[in-house]
């Protein structure tokens, strides 16, 4: 940096920005996983993005629930959208996946304490983990979507979970502009913030619990 650059303190930092930079040593572990790894590599079989999904399934539950039910909140109105939930497209795709068979509900206390810390958080936490979620499903989940498309041959058939009715880049750009008109103070900022590296870490704990059975998911 040259000596002369201005220097942007975390206070006039837009939330958004905040959010991103705050973040990036949580989300890089947790994108770094043995699981993510593999699965990234087209070397997860059928069996264990399953039971990935079905952890998903539970997260988007817990998560879908809290959001509405704060939706008249200031700081979560400025998110909420229904064309971004995720639930039925992932029933759908646990339909398609398991050959129509009903998918057991997913043993896992890594997405029971994921879903218990958004049951129990205040509207800013919410958008944290609202904005982990969906904005991660508008960028690396497009591409997550387009190696299983190519490893599994699929021709999009189960992958409804990947799919928006919106364009990823302006959509991400209004919800980054929408993030920063909150003009939230620098403490709430800093709060969010964590909950935003905490959500990145719940994540992490879900792919671990996962890579804990990657001998029985190699592909």
């Amino acid at each position: 940096m040259s000596a002369n650059a201005p220097v942007i303190s975390d206070s006039v930092r837009s939330l958004s920005t905040a959010m991103r930079e705050g973040s990036q040593a949580a989300h890089d572990a947790a994108e770094g996983s043995a699981y993510m790894a593999q699965l990234l590599d087209g070397k997860v079989n059928q069996q264990g993005y399953i039971d990935y999904l079905s952890r998903l399934r539970m997260v988007y539950a817990a998560l879908e629930d809290a959001i509405r039910a704060h939706r008249g909140d200031a700081v979560v109105a400025a998110v909420y959208d229904p064309a971004l939930e995720r639930l039925g497209a992932i029933d759908a795709d646990l339909e398609q996946w398991t050959g129509g068979a009903a998918a057991a509900p997913a043993d896992s206390p890594a997405a029971r304490a994921y879903c218990d810390r958004i049951a129990a958080a205040s509207p800013g936490a919410l958008v944290a983990h609202h904005y982990t979620r969906y904005l991660g499903d508008l960028s690396g989940g497009q591409a997550i979507g387009r190696i299983l498309d190519r490893t599994f041959e699929l021709d999009g058939a189960g992958l409804s979970f990947y799919v928006f009715p919106m364009r990823p880049k302006p959509y991400k750009d209004a919800y980054r502009a929408r993030l920063d008109a909150l003009g939230l103070s620098p403490q709430d900022v800093e709060a969010v913030v964590e909950e935003v590296r905490q959500a990145f870490r719940m994540n992490q704990d879900l792919f671990d619990e996962l890579g804990e059975n990657l001998p029985a998911y190699q592909r």
